[in-house]
């Protein structure tokens, strides 16, 4: 028989190592098989809620958050594409050039949830920008995406030209930091077991296989 898991991922798709983490994640599932029955759940987390509309330039950005230098930065980036291609996900660092404001596609994937496409919206609204150098915060793209994986256009358009689901969003995120998560990817599993960052896929696996050992009523954190 299965072990039942629900996975809560909080997350950003303008954060490289959660992409980076999802597909480590996702192939550590794939590794377990039947083992396991789990649940996927994205949760909201915004690495930049000041951001304008109109978004920054990322060297500048990370310049001013990090004071890193564009070297260093280019560094990083190379590194975040080569574990990208080993997880079978393109990062275009040449397209890569603005950070932007994601509020917005937060409300859309918590409206995504209710019609069971969240899962779907998460990965193409991470190609979006990490492949095709879209902004994820742009109604148009997220009106696009959004489409394309089937959820109902004029039900987005509604979303997109109103506050919907601004609340539920913004409780979530409050929620999540309120557990002392300041950086993201974090992934908890069954409400108790963190696992934090973009771990390697074999870090993820020996994770998922230690809490479904663990008998039901086991309170201990990982």
């Amino acid at each position: 028989m299965s072990q039942p898991m629900k996975i809560d991922f909080v997350s950003d798709v303008s954060c490289p190592w959660c992409i980076i983490g999802l597909k480590a994640l996702e192939q550590a599932l794939d590794n377990i098989g039947d083992e396991i029955e789990c649940s996927i759940h994205f949760q909201p987390f915004e690495l930049n809620p000041q951001m304008g509309a109109e978004g920054q330039d990322l060297y500048e950005h990370i310049a001013q958050k990090y004071g890193s230098t564009r070297a260093q930065s280019d560094q990083a980036r190379e590194m975040i594409r080569a574990r990208g291609a080993e997880l079978g996900f393109e990062f275009r660092l040449d397209r890569m050039a603005r950070i932007y404001n994601t509020f917005d596609t937060h409300r859309v994937l918590h409206f995504a949830a209710t019609a069971g496409r969240q899962h779907e919206l998460k990965h193409a609204l991470f190609a979006a920008y990490f492949t095709a150098g879209d902004n994820p915060g742009d109604h148009a793209v997220l009106l696009r995406e959004s489409t394309r994986v089937g959820l109902d256009p004029a039900r987005v358009r509604e979303v997109l030209e109103s506050d919907e689901f601004s609340d539920e969003v913004r409780r979530a995120e409050q929620h999540y930091q309120s557990l002392g998560i300041h950086a993201v990817p974090a992934v908890i599993i069954n409400d108790r077991h963190l696992i934090e960052g973009g771990q390697p896929v074999e870090v993820f696996e020996r994770a998922l296989r230690h809490v479904a050992s663990q008998p039901a009523s086991d309170t201990a954190s990982g």
